[in-house]
């Protein structure tokens, strides 16, 4: 959540700023604003705006408004203090000495605004950044304007997650940064150095980067960049080269990212699929994990949070089933506050599209203080589970932009499919042939997702049936349910219809007094052995009054006389089903919020990546 970009070099810096700030709107805010240093008045100058980016382009005259060449940009999302023009960044010192921007959570801001309330400092936000701001200001008179030493005194006081960049007035073109638990990037160029909270913002200008390390300093100026820990220390970073480039996180002619990424989801599985299959075999070497651990694994946990967490649960289906491994599935948000019963002979595995997603980050934390193995599997290289981790295990779905993710979560899926069936091979709890014939199935997946994606006006007609629809629920079993609970987070979250997911035996629990005349529900029936009994409970809730949905493999026609709407998917293996049907309900969603004329790409109250607990 929450953009920052900043720059210092050769070039005018305001431009800079607002373009890298376009680039992470699908991060979600609701404010944006920007400092620069003016060379002819040898000051900071600060425009601040309530709203959308826009609003400060105008205000800005993009950026012309705002002359010098070093400068600091943030897109502000609420946490403390209402969406305003006083409560935006970036924020300063009275005197306008210290110019910060921040994203994260200042835990103690309290405690802290009491101590510099008593050394006479005033507050003009509700913000904990302002307090941050004037703390450093505060070291900064103690230390007779020394950056680092100011910067390292006041940070060592904070509890909480920070990526800071700073401006000094008496230290013209440069910029200062700092970074715990909240993603920093540092670029480089010919011209210039850039700071930003995600690669988009600045892939334009630079495709090398130095990834800022917890509790990690920089200082960016005109003779370069240097970096410091957090007792001032200097230390050398290596620069990582980012692969992909700037096109692969623009529209691509779509009318928006979601639907773009629905669309990258073949090229993405088949990427994915592709670094970890060789010559018709899974190596996982590149994880570091040996066969003989695999082999001593008795328990999994899987940790994660939203459509990752989903991941998970489809992904405990199929692992029980394919292995005697017994797994369990935590939100990351609950797993540090039980106490979990973790052993010697367990694996935690967190899945986070980002790498930087804080509740999964400080349960891997967790796990790792009690001296359990870990495997990420994330999309983000360099980020900071990715780093912290144990082992790694990359997803290749290349830039995610819209706030709901697709093609992350189906490469997700892609990597628990090869985890499952490497550890079911080598634990000898699957034969060879079984395997060869999964194998064969998991290659062809690519090909039926955009089978799928082939039908996609046949949904889009029935979404608008629906779109002033008020509930909507899905009901499914066993790996349908793990299904049907992303189906009914993408309808919930972009389109802002309430939708519910129920395991479809729960629904004469209680769930049925819900249904009324008119109320559409969606029944996912992908699981032969599962059918009849979903399908009998689809029947309870038509006979109150339910309009049908059904979501099936191509075959099963006898259900056009059972339900009123039926979308087909190609057949394969029952385990991988789940990356097959959840494209129609991606559509639906996605169709609806369209319908419904509501922004699909920045969805209200969301962000990206939640960086904060």
């Amino acid at each position: 959540m929450c953009g920052i970009v900043g720059y210092t070099g050769k070039e005018a810096a305001a431009p800079i700023i607002l373009n890298g700030l376009s680039k992470l709107e699908y991060r979600g805010y609701d404010s944006a604003g920007m400092a620069t240093f003016n060379e002819q008045t040898n000051g900071i100058e600060i425009v601040k705006t309530k709203g959308r980016l826009k609003n400060l382009v105008e205000k800005t005259d993009g950026g012309k408004g705002m002359p010098g060449g070093c400068g600091i940009g943030h897109t502000r999302w609420a946490t403390h203090g209402v969406p305003s023009k006083a409560n935006a960044h970036p924020h300063c010192s009275d005197d306008r000495m210290v110019v910060v921007v921040h994203n994260g959570i200042i835990e103690n801001y309290q405690e802290l605004k009491e101590h510099l309330l008593q050394k006479g400092y005033t507050f003009y936000s509700e913000t904990d950044t302002e307090v941050v701001t004037k703390l450093i200001d505060y070291y900064y008179t103690e230390t007779e304007h020394d950056p680092l030493k100011s910067m390292s005194s006041a940070l060592l006081r904070v509890r909480g997650s920070y990526a800071l960049g700073i401006m000094f007035m008496d230290r013209p073109g440069v910029i200062y940064a700092a970074r715990k638990d909240s993603p920093l990037i540092i670029g480089q160029n010919e011209e210039g150095a850039f700071i930003a909270s995600d690669v988009p913002a600045i892939l334009s200008y630079t495709r090398n980067v130095y990834y800022l390390d917890n509790m990690e300093m920089a200082e960016l100026s005109g003779e370069g960049i240097r970096f410091y820990t957090i007792d001032r220390d200097e230390i050398q970073k290596e620069m990582v080269t980012i692969k992909w480039d700037a096109e692969a996180a623009e529209k691509g002619g779509f009318e928006h990212f979601m639907m773009k990424e629905i669309h990258e989801q073949p090229k993405a599985v088949k990427d994915t699929i592709g670094a970890y299959v060789k010559d018709g075999d899974i190596d996982l070497s590149a994880l570091g994990i040996t066969d003989e651990q695999f082999r001593e694994f008795r328990r999994i946990f899987i940790v994660a949070c939203g459509s990752a967490y989903h991941v998970g649960m489809a992904a405990k289906y199929i692992l029980e089933d394919l292995t005697d491994v017994l797994v369990e599935v935590d939100l990351a948000s609950e797993f540090r506050y039980r106490n979990p019963k973790l052993t010697e002979d367990t694996l935690v595995v967190i899945i986070s599209q980002s790498g930087e997603t804080a509740d999964s980050l400080a349960a891997l934390r967790l796990t790792r203080e009690r001296g359990i193995k870990t495997l990420s599997i994330v999309n983000v290289v360099g980020s900071s589970i990715a780093r912290e981790a144990d082992y790694v295990m990359y997803t290749l779905a290349g830039p995610e932009i819209a706030v709901a993710t697709t093609k992350a979560y189906s490469t997700q899926l892609i990597c628990m499919y090869l985890l499952s069936m490497y550890m079911a091979k080598v634990r000898d709890e699957m034969d060879s042939i079984t395997f060869d014939s999964m194998m064969n199935e998991l290659v062809q997946l690519p090909e039926k997702i955009a089978n799928v994606l082939s039908d996609k006006e046949r949904i889009q007609w029935f979404a608008n049936k629906f779109a002033s629809a008020k509930d909507i629920f899905f009901i499914g079993r066993g790996l349908d349910y793990a299904i049907c609970q992303e189906g009914s987070l993408k309808m919930k979250e972009i389109s802002y219809v309430h939708s519910e997911a129920y395991a479809a035996g729960e629904l004469k629990h209680g769930t049925i007094s819900l249904i009324e005349d008119g109320t559409l529900v969606v029944g996912l029936l992908t699981q032969s052995n599962l059918c009849e009994k979903t399908l009998s409970n689809m029947q309870e809730v038509k006979s109150r009054g339910a309009y049908l949905m059904g979501v099936t493999e191509n075959g099963n026609y006898y259900l056009e006389d059972m339900v009123d709407f039926v979308v087909y998917i190609p057949k394969t293996d029952p385990h991988f089903t789940t990356s097959v049907a959840i494209v129609p309900l991606q559509l639906m969603g996605y169709y609806v919020s369209v319908a419904r004329g509501l922004d699909v790409d920045k969805p209200r109250n969301l962000a990206k990546s939640v960086t904060v607990e």
